[in-house]
């Protein structure tokens, strides 16, 4: 699915992690390669309202550094 992503520069995927239930590995790879898609289309890539259990697993593997996280007012306003 991510191949066939169009993007254009300056644009921002946006993708928001409130309904999240559950993310391994796997979750992990596909976040990664969606961020790696769109900075080479040097696009934004933004993960919102990521829960907690997910935001421990982002710090535990140092991703949380990788990420652009946004979560409450600065998800809305993406400041």
């Amino acid at each position: 699915m991510i191949p066939t992503l169009v993007l254009l520069p300056r644009q921002n995927l946006t993708i928001n992690l409130a309904d999240l239930g559950f993310c391994d590995s796997s979750g992990l790879t596909a976040l990664l390669a969606a961020r790696n898609h769109a900075h080479a289309a040097q696009s934004g890539f933004t993960l919102t309202e990521v829960p907690d259990t997910t935001l421990r697993f982002l710090a535990l593997t140092g991703l949380d550094r990788v990420f652009d996280l946004r979560t409450g007012a600065d998800a809305a306003t993406g400041t």
